[in-house]
Formats: C-alpha cells, sequence, structure tokens
C-alpha cells in the first residue's frame, strides 16, 4: 500500500484500540489511537473533557487529532464518533481507507468496561446502556457504512480480524491500480 492512513473506524467496544496495534505489527507501519492522541495534548481524560468542554468540545480536539494524525500515514483508532463529524468521511476516505469494525451491541457492551470511563455510558444501567449503545450506532450506521472495507468483530478473535482487514486492504489497494 501507499503511504496512506488506514483509519479504524466503529462504535465503542468494536475492537478499534485491539486490533490496531497488531494491524500496525502487521502491516509494518506504526499505530496511534485518537483518544489517546486528544488525551495526552489535553492532559486529562476524555471522561473529563468531557466534563469540562462539553462533547462539542471534545469534538473540536477530535477534529484537529485527525488532521495531525492523517499527515504521518500508519494504522490510527478512531474514537467511535469521529467519523459523523461533518465532512470527516470524506477527509478519511481522501487520506487513506477507512475499515469499518462492526458488532451487535450486546458485544460492544460487554467490550467496553467501566461505563464511568465512556462518557455517552456514564451514570446508566446497564439496560439503558445497551439501548444508548443501539441508538448511536443506529445514529452513525449511515457514516460506518462509508467505509471502503467492513469487518464483523463479534465472537472473534484478534488474528483472525487483523488476517481479514489485512487480505481485504490488498484486495482494495489492487482495485485502486
Amino acid at each position: 500500500m501507499r503511504g496512506d492512513t488506514v483509519w479504524l473506524v466503529g462504535m465503542m467496544g468494536a475492537g478499534k484500540s485491539t486490533v490496531g496495534p497488531v494491524l500496525a505489527r502487521c502491516l509494518g507501519r506504526k499505530f496511534a489511537d485518537s483518544d489517546a492522541e486528544i488525551e495526552r495534548e489535553a492532559g486529562a481524560q476524555v471522561s473529563e473533557i468531557f466534563t469540562r468542554e462539553g462533547e462539542a468540545g471534545f469534538r473540536e480536539r477530535e477534529r484537529a487529532a485527525v488532521a495531525r494524525l492523517a499527515h504521518r500515514g500508519g494504522v490510527v483508532a478512531l474514537g467511535g464518533g469521529a467519523i459523523a463529524q461533518e465532512g470527516l468521511a470524506e477527509e478519511l476516505a481522501a487520506t487513506g481507507v477507512v475499515v469499518y469494525l462492526a458488532a451487535a451491541p450486546e458485544t460492544l457492551l460487554a467490550r467496553t468496561g467501566d461505563p464511568e470511563s465512556r462518557p455517552l455510558l456514564r451514570g446508566l444501567a446497564e439496560s439503558d446502556r445497551v439501548r444508548r449503545l443501539e441508538a448511536l450506532q443506529v445514529e452513525r450506521e449511515a457514516y460506518y457504512r462509508t467505509a471502503a472495507i467492513t469487518v464483523q468483530t463479534d465472537g472473534r478473535d484478534v488474528d483472525a480480524i487483523v488476517e481479514e482487514i489485512r487480505d481485504k486492504l490488498a484486495k482494495e489497494q489492487a482495485r485502486k491500480e
């Protein structure tokens, strides 16, 4: 592949931060996580940024991080809502290959861990967290579906997911040439 970025998108819990480093090693590239970049720059956790600046402030920081990361190449895991920002899906596609990691809401909930560390799930009972994940997924699905590659992650191990992404990336690159 050229120096393009491989953008991993999908809901929280889809596996972006877990799959990303393994995929990057497999492709011989660097890995970056947009949320980790934002936290490093802000000197605060994403949940703290949401509390201090609201979702709009976080999204502003996220957009700036994406612009910086686009020029590095490599594999980048984006926050779940990043691609739903105005015009960002097109920017991602113009700077690399977008890979959507898809999963069912029940899988997402099982993988998200402590809901207090997830600003969009904080303070919700488990049943309400599932409904919130379902609603977010429906709201963002059209953006996720703009991805060049979609990989289902439910019930699959990281190596199988990485292998499928690698195969699909090779086919995508061949199609572009």
